[in-house]
């Protein structure tokens, strides 16, 4: 059984879904960012980690794909060119909704109060506007990133459409409005949301 360590409402969601998925038995630890149960896992203090027999993993991309890899679902198999594929839709969702919405919590909590620049908002949204642009259009060809198969990206951008509704981004572009309903429809999101 896995041992994921973070809660619900951060990036350790991904890993609870990617679980869920995959129909994983799995404990969930509710631990705080930069606590010392976190800091004992992970020196950079960031959740989620998950131990794997007395292995330590961090990072939720990270966890997700080697979970996907070793029980063979929600991926392609490593070597194809759908994987190739995969993984540059995993790294633009990660640029550029990721990384985006990350800036924007740093300038409005996680930065100490000095350091922030509540004005970069504004222009952190417009990115993500484009960014969602690009994106949708690649939702025509079935009802998933990568056709008519749930994978990694799919979890990743599901997870970061949620955000920017949390975080006030909106998201303005019905076609990932729609593909964010249906995914929060899938019963492996479902509890996962419940863990």
């Amino acid at each position: 059984m896995y041992e994921v360590f973070g809660v619900v409402p951060s990036r350790a969601f991904r890993v609870l879904w990617m679980l869920e998925e995959l129909k994983q038995p799995y404990k969930l630890t509710p631990t705080a960012p930069r606590s010392n149960e976190i800091l004992a896992l992970n020196p950079l203090g960031k959740i989620p980690a998950m131990k794997d027999g007395d292995t330590v993993l961090t990072d939720s991309t990270a966890i997700m794909t080697y979970l996907a890899d070793k029980h063979g679902g929600c991926t392609f198999p490593a070597g194809s060119l759908e994987r190739a594929k995969q993984d540059a839709l995993t790294v633009e969702i990660l640029d550029e909704f990721d990384a985006t919405l990350w800036s924007a919590a740093k300038h409005s909590f996680a930065l100490p109060k000095d350091k922030r620049v509540p004005a970069i908002k504004d222009a952190l949204k417009w990115e993500f506007a484009q960014a969602e642009a690009r994106v949708g259009q690649r939702l025509n060809e079935g009802p998933f990133l990568m056709g008519h198969k749930i994978t990694i990206p799919d979890l990743l951008l599901t997870h970061c459409l949620g955000w920017a509704i949390t975080a006030k981004f909106g998201v303005s572009d019905p076609t990932l409005s729609a593909y964010l309903d249906r995914n929060k429809a899938r019963d492996a999101y479902q509890r996962a949301r419940a863990a």
